[in-house]
């Protein structure tokens, strides 16, 4: 490293040749270095619009199983917009960030119906679509038709304000203004999908949020941040985000003819998901504490009912903190009319929170069901 700090002292650039020879070097680094995955071997903007709307705040190796399994199950935007939207759920099932589905599935309506199936193929087109902000209009516009449109997503604004050592906040609308000029600024115009392409690698594989690879940067000689020291403190976020912690009792019931079931609806997390009556608290609460609440009044009729208590499972979200507790029973009717009754292919066909399932399958039908029974 102080060979490299050496050089770099020894490597001075003006800003307008920095700006000029980027573009250069970064597609000559990627021409030998890029990552290589389906969306970025094709044309087709059907499979590149879902690629993209997959990777919206996900990892590319969370998002490739899902990508492969959308493609499967719809190879068209006609199958995808014919399909029903519990089926859609279902495919996305454990992803996260639920509204990209419906979004994708609600657009892919839009594209199939109001389209007659023929895609937009300008950046003013997609920002019309459901789901498409500027960064994927932008994405799109440029992998399928290479229209001069830079992408600024994360890897960009950290690539961007590493190198030419910008400490204006990423999160501020003066950041995002400057970090979009710049992004348009060195964007090549004639090669625009290949640019975006590499400096989303270089983000991603060298230029990484923890222990960049920085011996191995085509930029090392004149990156601000490498020769003033401040790597570890670009970019700059203005607003920390709070965590909250939710409580969750859920309850599996078992009948005779099935499982109490509902649909989570409102803007809430989970929203379009199904899920086991539920009772939220700012704490849990204690077995007889649950009991004199309204909403177990309102699942169970009998005054004697035996549950069983599992461990606590908790699933960390980007704002919150999900805690729950299953208490699973059985009664021998219902006869409300606030929850379906399910059977057990159809509760393992729907659409259920990531929570829900891994307690399904490692718990209650995966065999270990060592819980406390509470009379």
């Amino acid at each position: 490293m102080r060979n490299l700090k050496n050089k770099i002292h020894k490597q001075k650039f003006s800003e307008a040749e920095k700006k000029k020879s980027f573009s250069g070097k970064l597609l000559r680094w990627h021409k030998k270095n890029g990552r290589t995955f389906p969306w970025k071997e094709t044309n087709d903007v059907y499979k590149i619009w879902l690629s993209e709307i997959i990777l919206q705040q996900t990892r590319v190796e969370q998002g490739l199983p899902y990508y492969l399994k959308f493609i499967e199950l719809f190879p068209t935007v006609q199958h995808l917009s014919a399909a029903s939207e519990e089926k859609v759920m279902k495919a996305w099932q454990g992803l996260g960030y639920y509204s990209r589905a419906r979004n994708l599935h609600s657009a892919s309506k839009y594209i199939a119906n109001e389209l007659n199936g023929v895609f937009p193929n300008n950046y003013e087109g997609w920002l019309k679509v459901k789901g498409v902000g500027a960064y994927t209009a932008a994405a799109i516009s440029s992998f399928a038709f290479n229209l001069p449109h830079a992408v600024v997503d994360g890897n960009v604004y950290r690539a961007l304000s590493r190198y030419f050592g910008i400490k204006t906040p990423i999160d501020s609308s003066g950041g995002k203004k400057i970090f979009s000029s710049l992004a348009n600024e060195l964007l090549d115009k004639k090669n625009a999908a290949a640019f975006n392409q590499a400096i989303m690698d270089f983000g991603a594989t060298l230029c990484k949020p923890v222990s960049p690879d920085c011996d191995r940067c085509p930029f090392n000689t004149d990156c601000i941040s490498l020769k003033k020291n401040l790597i570890d403190f670009l970019p700059v976020k203005e607003k920390k985000t709070k965590i909250t912690e939710r409580f969750f009792h859920f309850f599996i019931v078992k009948t005779a003819k099935g499982f109490l079931f509902e649909k989570r609806n409102g803007n809430d997390i989970w929203k379009g998901l199904n899920q086991f009556p539920v009772i939220e608290r700012e704490k849990f609460l204690s077995d007889s504490e649950l009991k004199k609440t309204p909403e177990y009044k309102n699942i169970f009729t009998e005054n004697k009912i035996s549950l069983t208590r599992s461990k606590e499972f908790h699933q960390l979200l980007t704002h919150q903190i999900i805690r729950a507790r299953f208490y699973q029973t059985e009664i021998s009717t219902y006869s409300g009319n606030k929850f379906l009754v399910v059977s057990k292919s159809q509760l393992m066909n729907r659409a259920v929170p990531k929570l829900i399932d891994q307690y399904l399958k490692t718990v209650y039908f995966g065999g270990t069901k060592k819980t406390n029974t509470i009379k």
